[in-house]
């Protein structure tokens, strides 16, 4: 598969441009900039906020992921790009696979957004209305073939089991109350959706298992 990944800088997207290779696919690592990558991975200079730009570089794939996350104080680019990209691979006829964010997840026995707890950090405000205005983006396009997945609470970096569970519009959370996976069986799970699509237009969320 020929799979082209915008933000594969990021802690997110190196990871799935790592998992993508060790898999065995053709891997175009996308960027504002150079940038060291893994060999055999092709990089390209582009900018998801650009419909132009995502349509030109899509071309040619068999899949988009974006892995894009905005500067402390930017996130209010997130939905620009968001459009941007939907845009982009519906010109070029390519399906879009989106790391998203965990607010707008429901929390399980609240009944409301992660988002609106009482416990949700002030400082993570502006980047959760930037992912749920992200979300809105997606299931409003009428074109793109998209997928969003959503993180659990916590998304950090640690080991590769290969193991997670699936859920959909709730908070997945364990018998100590906690949401998490590492960041490396994030790009597992975002790999198995790209190799076995089984959410298109919709959204899922995966925590450790």
């Amino acid at each position: 598969m020929r799979i082209a990944v915008f933000g594969a800088g990021g802690a997110v997207g190196s990871r799935v441009v790592a998992e993508a290779v060790a898999r065995g696919h053709e891997v175009t690592a996308v960027s504002r900039r150079e940038m060291p990558v893994p060999d055999g991975v092709r990089v390209r200079i582009g900018d998801a906020s650009r419909a132009d730009d995502v349509e030109k570089i899509s071309a040619g794939h068999d899949l988009v992921i974006s892995a894009t996350r905005p500067a402390v104080g930017r996130e209010s680019e997130l939905p620009a790009v968001a459009a941007a990209m939907l845009d982009g691979v519906a010109r070029a006829g390519v399906r879009l696979l989106v790391v998203g964010g965990a607010a707008t997840l429901t929390v399980p026995g609240a009944g409301v957004p992660l988002s609106r707890t009482p416990e949700f950090p002030a400082e993570l405000a502006a980047i959760a209305q930037a992912c749920a205005d992200q979300l809105a983006a997606c299931r409003s396009d009428a074109v793109a073939d998209w997928t969003y997945l959503s993180p659990p609470a916590d998304l950090i970096p640690g080991e590769r089991t290969g193991g997670y569970r699936v859920g959909a519009d709730e908070l997945l959370v364990d018998a100590d109350g906690v949401s998490a996976i590492s960041m490396e069986d994030f790009a597992v799970a975002l790999l198995d959706e790209a190799e076995r699509p089984a959410h298109r237009r919709a959204r899922f969320t995966v925590a450790a298992r």
